[in-house]
């Protein structure tokens, strides 16, 4: 499938216009609800299939974030035989008391999986507290990034952002 089909039938089945408050507090017009593509097992595999590209070569596990990334990583890691991480949004207060759950983070490369990027808010969280635990962060892969173009949200934490799809090419095919 090329870029620009699935950019196509992304933008087609996930693209909800209205008034819609993001996670970062801003307003927008409209909002890409990634559940639409991540609950349709096509569209799902073929963002990971994307996104099996984009992986840095020396990546040891893929960190899944909450809630979006969970599914996307696991897909991934179908694909790869990488192991999956899930990280929570904040540690869990009971049981093992684990902000990622899976193997050790200590000293591994993770790239992180995102579903939609717009100011990296969770993404940075993320990372913070992975590399706190010991993890080597340099990388998100995420399904769409919604950042201004040519500007990448999670430079202030040193994170290479790699989308599968911008904005811009969801602009494109939709004739925005």
């Amino acid at each position: 499938m090329t870029d620009e089909s699935l950019a196509a039938d992304i933008d087609a089945r996930c693209r909800l216009t209205g008034t819609f408050t993001l996670r970062s507090g801003q307003v927008a017009s409209e909002y890409f609800d990634k559940y639409l593509f991540e609950s349709d097992p096509g569209l799902l595999r073929r963002v990971a299939l994307q996104m099996v590209d984009l992986l840095p070569e020396e990546t040891e596990l893929l960190g899944g974030l909450e809630l979006g990334g969970v599914p996307i990583a696991t897909a991934v890691s179908g694909l790869t035989d990488l192991p999956a991480l899930f990280v929570r949004k904040k540690a869990k207060e009971y049981g093992t008391c684990k902000l990622a759950e899976g193997p050790d983070v200590a000293g591994k490369k993770i790239t992180l999986i995102e579903d939609v990027i717009t100011t990296g808010g969770a993404v940075r969280d993320a990372t913070n507290a992975l590399r706190e635990a010991g993890a080597i962060v340099e990388v998100v892969v995420c399904a769409i990034d919604r950042s201004p173009e040519g500007t990448n949200p999670l430079a202030d934490v040193g994170l290479e952002v790699r989308p599968v799809l911008t904005k811009a090419q969801l602009d494109a095919v939709s004739g925005r």
